[in-house]
């Protein structure tokens, strides 16, 4: 039986990208962002340094995009940016490989976890990609900043550096973009309210978008809600936050639309 609606809790525009799809198959789905995205620009001089390196040969065995928003806030929209080959481009998952196609960087030159992996995420994409490492190699990590949130909600990324200095990599990192718990509308405030307790069925993609709903609504009680997580981590986070009812699936539109049409 699919819920009467879903919301998507996604940053904007990508809220609204899935919500679309989502009512595309039918599904009464409405985006309601719970994670704001704003450039967190570093020094000038970093940035331009980072990107002129990228482009020369050989300065990086690999550069990895934690996201979508990594890339689209570390290339240059006005003076196209290069990653020179034999440098690999790593994506933990799809969309952000469609961003880094999008940015020029041809496929072939993008490493990510198979299609048919159980999670995109950074251990899905280590086993990709390990192969490749040999001491003193060095990789350029473009991130967000690690506020509280993020860095709780980047566990996995945290792991991957890991395994990296492991074997022997030097890391760079470089914060690119900022992700904040949002302004909500009035009208917002109450459809969240509503949705604590009418059957909804909150679809979340990142344990951010569940700590930046306790923040936002501290008082609401959540044991009515039902959530639908794409990853364990997200699942936790929910039942930690006190949702009554969570699903988990995998994070491709597919298994998400079929989660939703099967949710109890």
């Amino acid at each position: 039986m699919r819920p009467a609606r879903i919301l998507v809790t996604r940053p904007a525009p990508d809220a609204q990208h899935w919500a679309g799809l989502l009512q595309a198959r039918g599904l009464n789905a409405v985006a309601l962002p719970l994670i704001d995205i704003v450039a967190c620009t570093p020094a000038a001089a970093q940035l331009e340094q980072a990107r002129r390196d990228c482009a020369t040969p050989g300065h990086y065995r690999a550069v990895m995009f934690v996201s979508g928003n990594a890339v689209q806030f570390f290339f240059d929209p006005c003076a196209p940016t290069r990653i020179a080959a034999p440098t690999r481009a790593w994506s933990p998952g799809p969309g952000t490989a469609r961003a880094l196609q999008a940015a020029g960087v041809p496929v072939q030159q993008i490493d990510g976890p198979p299609a048919d992996a159980a999670q995109f995420d950074s251990e899905s994409l280590w086993p990709e990609v390990r192969a490749q490492i040999l001491p003193a190699d060095r990789v350029l990590i473009v991130r967000g900043s690690q506020g509280q949130a993020a860095a709780a909600n980047g566990q996995g990324r945290e792991w991957l550096a890991d395994q990296l200095r492991q074997a022997g990599a030097t890391l760079e990192f470089i914060a690119v973009y900022q992700r904040r718990a949002p302004q909500l509308a009035p009208s917002e405030q109450a459809l969240a309210r509503e949705a604590a307790q009418d059957g909804t069925l909150w679809l979340f993609s990142s344990s951010e978008a569940v700590a930046n709903l306790q923040q936002i609504l501290p008082d609401t009680d959540w044991q009515q809600a039902r959530a639908l997580a794409t990853h364990p981590r997200i699942a936790a986070a929910a039942r930690r936050a006190g949702f009554g009812h969570v699903q988990e699936c995998r994070p491709s539109l597919n298994d998400v639309a079929a989660s939703i049409e099967s949710a109890p």
